[in-house]
């Protein structure tokens, strides 16, 4: 059994399969009911008629050890039967649905028609998984990230699956943010005074990140935070180790390195952890280099406690109550 920390609430911001791997280590090293995850759904969107939410799948698969590790997506030792005859049928194959996965779909679509909350949802199949986590949809309300590019704007799951990354991109919007609301929960889980500590994960901060932050009163309620707040760069050497953050960074015109994600996070973190190869990345900002690739659980384990004792040692942003 995996070591406990001290006691004391922990709210992380995640997306993606970098924020899914260290929300699994603060997971193994949290007491359980402590953790808090605010997941991004800026990615949900309509397929087949089933309402299909990635990155909240990703983060839930991984902390009930059902990812399929080597793809990166999706559960272990999926079937493929269901996409086989999709196909023989001439239907869409582009985005990958398995068996098992697509019972999840099934059955999230089922509950939302009949009148139940994304959040709603999302605590039943947590709890049927045994996620001992809290995992929270940053918002019940639709918010869809747009993909603005040299091949026009594009919704966030045609960019990424369809077209591979491929276009250049010249910006990003979350349609429908305007008059969207956090879930339940997630603005009481940042103003708990009794939290140690808020993480931002190693998340795409544009695709992942970004969109959590742009629902009205979110990014409000990570400044009001009692507790330190703390990103992890997922940046590695110059390179994003999975996904187009680094493409999308050069695109942008931005150096592509770990102080440029600083720099995005500025007015919001504490504190900022690099990986060892970018000790020298980042002035002006209290931070810690190492090792924070995460190739096995006890890898996420070991940054997640790490991480958690690089905030205790920074100043609380107000007295408790």
């Amino acid at each position: 059994m995996a070591a406990r920390t001290e006691p004391g609430g922990v709210v992380a911001l995640c997306g993606g399969v970098g924020g899914a791997k260290l929300a699994h280590g603060l997971a193994r090293v949290v007491p359980a009911g402590t953790l808090s995850l605010i997941v991004n759904t800026g990615d949900d969107f309509a397929h087949l008629g089933l309402h299909v939410s990635p990155d909240l799948d990703t983060v839930t698969y991984t902390l009930a050890g059902l990812a399929d590790k080597r793809r990166g997506w999706g559960r272990a030792g999926e079937g493929w039967r269901f996409m086989a005859a999709l196909e023989a049928l001439g239907g869409p194959a582009w985005f990958r649905l398995g068996d098992g996965d697509l019972a999840l779909h099934v059955w999230r679509t089922h509950r939302l028609r009949g009148g139940a909350t994304l959040s709603e949802v999302t605590a039943e199949v947590t709890e049927r998984l045994g996620v001992g986590a809290r995992l929270l949809p940053m918002s019940d309300d639709a918010v869809r990230t747009v993909v603005e590019t040299d091949a026009g704007p594009l919704a966030f799951q045609d960019y990424f699956v369809r077209r591979a990354c491929a276009p250049r991109v010249s910006g990003f919007r979350f349609r429908g943010a305007e008059t969207a609301r956090p879930a339940p929960g997630v603005l009481a889980a940042l103003a708990d005074h009794g939290l140690r500590a808020v993480v931002i994960c190693p998340s795409n901060p544009f695709l992942s990140v970004d969109p959590i932050l742009a629902v009205p009163g979110m990014r409000a309620a990570v400044r009001a935070t009692a507790a330190p707040v703390v990103a992890v760069s997922p940046i590695v050497g110059g390179r994003a180790l999975k996904g187009p953050a680094a493409k999308i960074m050069g695109e942008l015109g931005l150096a592509v390195s770990a102080a440029t994600v600083a720099e995005h996070y500025a007015g919001l973190i504490d504190g900022f952890v690099v990986d060892s190869a970018d000790a020298d990345a980042v002035l002006g900002l209290p931070a810690i280099a190492l090792p924070t690739v995460m190739r096995t659980a006890r890898d996420r384990a070991r940054l997640a406690r790490a991480v958690l004792r690089f905030a205790a040692r920074l100043p609380r942003r107000r007295a408790a109550a």
